[in-house]
């Protein structure tokens, strides 16, 4: 980066840490600190919970997916509008007018203490481990740009959140991320104006959509069931609606968002943005990586994306010939495209079909070759994550370049933040205060929650290691969640829908449906979106069995 990228960056990053501390003055009780005295008006909470889905994963892998993938992927937000209105009329009035700090805390009040513990364990893996990925992105970025090792990124990004985090706690997250969502709106369309700008003077914007959609790059709606296939509307309807019902409805780092809120209609009203700006959002953040593709049309993208293995790989004695084969791929690619382009204003038929074809057939052969450069680097090398940031760094502007990695560590110092204090409520709120030491002052707990705090950011960092080995990132992590969240949400619909239920139903029930998710993560090969439908249904129906026969039981043991 540039002297001008540096003061942009170094200035923003200053200035959101400061700001923070300053909005968290005050927070110098346990209500204060882990709800913000419930004082938080519907458009901060709203882009609270924008900012911390918006992770520094959303923009380096999913503009990333989209340039390899299309744009497909967006489909996985399709039921999420369907779960808000459901949230809105169950989970945030019963949570509010519960008046609890975690929703594992009101299973408690609803079950018993072990329903309550081993699904705050449950919140507590499965959270932890997205915090670690949410952390690794930042770490992708400057591993680029300043060929720093990742370990000390991501040490030097867990300091700066926890400065004002450990400190201010939820109000200064909120507040933080309001500012940080309006710098997050304006480099999206920033990226997407200068990925436009920086196409050749003879391609439009009609002729890079056309080419995109050529290349099946647009494919943002795919209407064929496949319960192998990741992403299609049903996968994104139903399977998308369940993960996002157990996302927002009963995990903590999003409860925790809405029960700051004035009232039940500000929450709601929090919700309802996030219904209405997150589809829209998430094809906007797709459709420019796109744009990137189109743009690696005319301009030769490098065999590897990721230029540290690209270094190591040039040593390797077959590289020259899969280096060849790609720049003659690449060279075809271009001719065939810009062909299809003339052929557009054409009135003949069969030469648009031809020059489609021809185009298409290049594009597949630029995949191969550049997957023969992947194998180079061995077995399971993705550089999915690497496509967006080495577009900005190459070929933005100074300054741009600079907001552009201000924006990612942004997203990633608002979806970590929010992440690692809803870890530190539930440490301490659902394990600390209900089951070690019970009857401490508030300031004792207050200073619980700092050490919590500081705990689960070392834990991010650790876990943070082993990012590389995940792929796509925006796929690894919510293929963590949806390991977890059917059976979180199952226990949440036996708890509000089915009185019947027993304790001893539900905490079995969590059980059978975590086992029920593993065995089909294991041994089937559906979509991980079906996880989350398999693991709520299973836990519905072992917490009605059970609950039946332990009820018939005792009613056979109190007649005889």
């Amino acid at each position: 980066m540039r002297s001008l990228d540096w003061i942009v960056m170094v200035g923003w990053l200053s200035f959101i840490v400061s700001y923070g501390l300053y909005r968290g003055r005050g927070s110098s009780t346990v209500n204060k600190y882990l709800l913000a005295g419930k004082s938080m008006p519907w458009y901060a909470m709203g882009l609270s919970i924008m900012a911390t889905q918006a992770s520094a994963i959303t923009f380096i892998s999913t503009t990333g997916q989209s340039y390899t993938d299309g744009m497909r992927f967006v489909q996985f937000y399709f039921g999420l509008p369907i779960a808000m209105v459901i949230l809105c009329a169950t989970a945030v009035p019963i949570f509010h007018r519960a008046n609890v700090y975690t929703a594992y805390e009101y299973l408690e009040r609803r079950f018993d203490a072990k329903t309550r513990a081993i699904v705050s364990a449950i919140f507590l893996i499965q959270r932890g481990l997205a915090a670690g990925l949410s952390l690794y992105a930042p770490a992708v970025v400057l591993s680029v740009i300043l060929h720093w090792p990742d370990r000390l990124t991501t040490v030097l990004m867990g300091a700066l959140i926890v400065t004002y985090t450990s400190l201010g706690g939820i109000k200064a997250i909120t507040w933080a991320d309001v500012q940080q969502m309006m710098l997050i709106f304006c480099g999206l369309v920033l990226a997407l104006g200068m990925a436009i700008h920086l196409l050749p003077a003879n391609v439009s914007l009609s002729n890079a959509v056309a080419l995109a959609g050529a290349a099946g790059r647009l494919n943002a709606v795919n209407l064929h069931f496949d319960w192998n296939d990741r992403y299609n509307v049903w996968s994104g309807l139903f399977g998308g609606m369940f993960l996002m019902l157990a996302y927002f409805g009963c995990d903590q780092s999003q409860v925790q968002r809405y029960l700051t809120g004035k009232s039940i209609a500000q929450s709601r009203l929090s919700l309802i943005f996030n219904a209405m700006a997150k589809i829209p959002m998430q094809f906007f953040i797709l459709f420019i990586g796109a744009m990137v593709f189109v743009f690696f049309i005319f301009e030769r993208p490098p065999l590897l994306f990721q230029p540290i293995e690209l270094a190591r790989v040039q040593s390797d004695p077959r590289y020259r010939a899969v280096e060849q084969r790609y720049e003659k791929a690449f060279a075809a690619r271009k001719e065939a495209a810009q062909q299809y382009l003339d052929s557009r204003h054409s009135s003949d038929d069969s030469q648009r079909l031809t020059t489609l074809a021809r185009y298409q057939d290049a594009e597949r052969e630029l995949t191969d070759a550049h997957a023969a450069g992947e194998k180079l680097a061995g077995k399971g090398f993705d550089d999915t994550n690497y496509i967006f940031i080495s577009f900005v760094t190459h070929y933005l502007p100074a300054g741009i370049v600079g907001l552009i990695i201000a924006v990612i560590f942004s997203a990633a110092m608002s979806s970590t933040s929010g992440e690692i204090n809803s870890l530190a409520t539930v440490t301490v709120i659902d394990i600390y205060r209900r089951h070690i030491n019970k009857n401490a002052s508030d300031h004792h707990y207050l200073m619980a929650s700092r050490f919590a705090t500081l705990f689960w950011v070392l834990y991010a960092v650790g876990f943070a290691q082993f990012g590389r080995n995940f792929g796509a990132l925006i796929q690894a992590v919510n293929i963590v969640g949806s390991l977890f969240y059917g059976g979180l949400l199952g226990v949440f619909v036996l708890a509000f829908f089915f009185k019947s239920v027993g304790p001893n139903g539900a905490f079995f029930g969590v059980i059978a449906g975590e086992a029920a998710i593993f065995y089909a993560n294991l041994f089937t090969k559906i979509s991980f979106l079906w996880y989350n439908v398999v693991g709520c249904l299973v836990v519905i129906g072992v917490g009605l069995l059970v609950s039946r026969t332990f009820d018939r039981t005792r009613e056979v043991a109190a007649r005889a």
